[in-house]
């Protein structure tokens, strides 16, 4: 009886420790290994033996609190009204326990039903009707403050339609089509994708620079109304209460009266996920009476009042019948799965990425498998496994090819990572695939020439390279299949225009690895003309803030090329600016980084970081040993604090003006 006890314990520290390590990855790192599905049956495990064996039960288990640690990226605040989880249920027949035991005891109970989304809890405080803060859940009791990231949210109201002291509690999400569009750009880049619309919204709206968080898209639902001073009777009510006032609140909840209701409601949810534009992982069942939740109460870490319910992932089995090689801009060649087509998720599924040769090996892919698939997101075909005992005798394992499918060169695979790459810089697909990403709407914005007239071209002979766009003639485009003079003439104009798009939009044109929108535009505001660029040393490079080893490197490198000089020597003769157009004023802040915190008297924090790099600094949004100057206003918090431990000098917006004039 001792050893079994014994083994038990082991059993449940053992479970403690995997759940802590993979809440981790979650909550902190967004980045997450294990399946939802997985987690859950450990935790509910783990759950089972304590109410079993409660002299074993460990005080810091982590059932006895809510969700994660809260990053130090952003300051720590404390919520005014704790952000509770649920229990989490995963069958019909606990939605009838849960409905059925307090129907019990209170017959006239009401339920809300509403859809369970996959996004990024946060809290929104309003005061006389303008947008104060915004924080994530944290731990529930402490949350991040984001609230310059979440005023990039278009459909967060930093205005209210009456003049209220409120505060509502709502989900950031990803759309889907924003995700898909997101992970093209990463595999294009070379950069892992993101494995859900979850992760890619927690990591989009934990961007310390807000401008990235801007670009990437997000929206929310608001579904609690938190704290109001005359709050309705039913939470019911709080919705067309919250949407009078510019929320765009959760759709189509359902009042509920009986179990069999609340069933009905919770199928319709799920019949309905598929053809959404947004990723909803179950449904949210709660108490409709704020007074009956107040007698319903809670327990130490969930409310008695309210259970969530967990749809299960939908998984298909298939044959892989090949493994073809795309490669993309910057030579990176991407394996992908050739199915059986099957239907999965909503749709006929013909094709699955397999991101790498590492990828393949981890889950021994072979052709002619057998494999289990889901859609990432519901949106993006995935392998998980392979069934091994359908597996045929004398499978071949994969092995990436020596030479590019392509152009037929060798092929190269750096130490240190993943991706195997084509470095023949006048490989057809690297061409197609630069020119693509060239003339997109984040860098020269050719909205007129999309990737059939691009490769139209190329096949045509007319272009091999981006500076070749701005040599053709109008004979050149109305030659191609299906044009005329009116639309050439549009296509030749939208080429002239985007002449004049910039050095920060070209910069980023030119697909130089590592070197995303941002980087690109801080990189032009320092050095303010492409030439400087092209001359400028790592070390150089690596005095702005937000360029790291790796990124100065790939800068250096790409303009040692006598190909990439001969490519901007032609842009410059055809016209193409060279010159960023956010002008540098002064070089008061050369090689200075100045970091901003708290509320200044006249300046916005947009101004004072735009202020700083127009003077030659980096505008940087976190505090370390390599902050120059803390520019701090009224209401600073944890960055005045490092600025101090670190004995960095703290400015104020006087001083600050000052040092520029002088």
């Amino acid at each position: 009886m001792q050893k079994e006890i014994k083994e038990i314990e082991r059993e449940m520290r053992s479970l403690e420790e995997t759940i802590e390590y993979n809440s981790r990855l979650y909550y902190e790192l967004d980045s997450p290994i294990m399946q939802d599905e997985e987690y859950d049956r450990i935790f509910r495990r783990l759950q089972e033996l304590e109410k079993e064996y409660p002299s074993l039960v460990n005080p810091n288990s982590p059932t006895k609190r809510v969700g994660g640690k809260v990053s130090e990226k952003f300051e720590k605040v404390r919520h005014s009204v704790i952000m509770d989880s649920f229990d989490d249920i995963f069958s019909e027949e606990e939605i009838y326990d849960f409905v059925d035991k307090i129907k019990k005891e209170y017959p006239d109970a009401v339920f809300a039903v509403e859809k369970k989304f996959d996004g990024l809890s946060v809290s929104l405080e309003y005061e006389n009707g303008v947008f104060k803060r915004g924080l994530t859940r944290g731990d529930g009791v402490f949350g991040e403050d984001v609230t310059e990231n979440i005023k990039t949210v278009k459909s967060v109201p930093l205005k209210l339609k009456k003049d209220v002291n409120l505060l509502v509690r709502g989900e950031v999400y990803m759309p889907r089509k924003v995700f898909a569009r997101l992970n093209e750009k990463r595999d294009e880049n070379g950069e892992k994708p993101f494995a859900n619309p979850r992760n890619a919204a927690a990591g989009s709206l934990k961007q310390l620079d807000s401008r990235l968080c801007a670009e990437r898209g997000l929206e929310i639902f608001i579904f609690n109304l938190q704290q109001y001073d005359d709050m309705p009777e039913t939470h019911f009510e709080t919705f067309s209460f919250m949407e009078s006032l510019g929320f765009t609140v959760s759709p189509q909840v359902q009042v509920c009266k009986t179990a069999e209701e609340v069933v009905s409601a919770v199928r319709a949810i799920g019949e309905s996920r598929k053809s959404l534009p947004y990723d909803t992982d179950g449904a949210v069942i709660k108490v409709n009476s704020f007074a009956l939740r107040d007698m319903l109460g809670s327990t130490s870490r969930v409310p008695r009042w309210a259970i969530a319910y967990k749809f299960p992932a939908e998984i298909a089995e298939t044959v892989l019948k090949d493994i073809d090689i795309q490669v993309g801009r910057t030579g990176v060649l991407t394996p992908r799965a050739v199915l059986e087509p099957v239907h999965l998720a909503g749709s006929t599924v013909s094709y699955a990425t397999l991101h790498n040769i590492d990828f393949i090996r981890e889950r021994d892919v072979r052709i002619g498998d057998t494999v289990r698939l889901r859609k990432a997101g519901d949106i993006i075909p995935e392998i998980i496994s392979v069934v091994l005992e359908k597996r045929k005798e004398g499978a071949k394992s994969f092995e990436m090819p020596k030479i590019c499918p392509s152009c037929g060169e060798e092929v190269l695979r750096v130490e240190g990572e993943a991706a195997v790459r084509c470095v023949n810089p006048n490989c057809r697909s690297r061409s197609l695939r630069n020119i693509i990403h060239f003339v997109s709407r984040d860098a020269m914005n050719i909205d007129s020439l999309g990737e059939s007239i691009v490769e139209q071209l190329i096949n045509k002979g007319l272009i091999k390279d981006c500076a070749d766009l701005y040599y053709l003639k109008k004979e050149d485009i109305a030659s191609l299949e299906g044009f005329g003079e009116k639309s050439a003439d549009n296509i030749l104009k939208a080429i002239d225009k985007s002449r004049l798009a910039g050095l920060e939009k070209l910069l980023f044109g030119l697909g130089i690895r590592h070197i995303g929108e941002k980087a690109a535009q801080v990189i032009a505001k320092r050095f303010q003309n492409i030439n400087a660029i092209m001359s400028a040393t790592e070390e150089e490079l690596l005095t702005i803030d937000d360029i790291g080893k790796e990124s100065a490197s790939s800068i250096v490198r790409f303009f040692a090329d006598e190909n990439i000089k001969e490519l901007v020597t032609r842009l410059e003769t055809a016209g193409v600016s060279l010159e960023c157009k956010e002008k540098q004023l002064g070089n008061a802040l050369n090689g200075k980084t100045v970091v901003v915190t708290g509320t200044l008297p006249t300046l916005k924090r947009n101004e004072a970081e735009a202020l700083i790099r127009a003077h030659g600094g980096n505008a940087s949004g976190s505090v370390s040993k390599k902050t120059d100057y803390l520019l701090c206003g009224s209401d600073a918090g944890s960055k005045l604090t490092k600025a101090q431990s670190l004995g960095i000098t703290i400015i104020n917006e006087e001083e600050f003006l000052n040092m520029l004039e002088d």
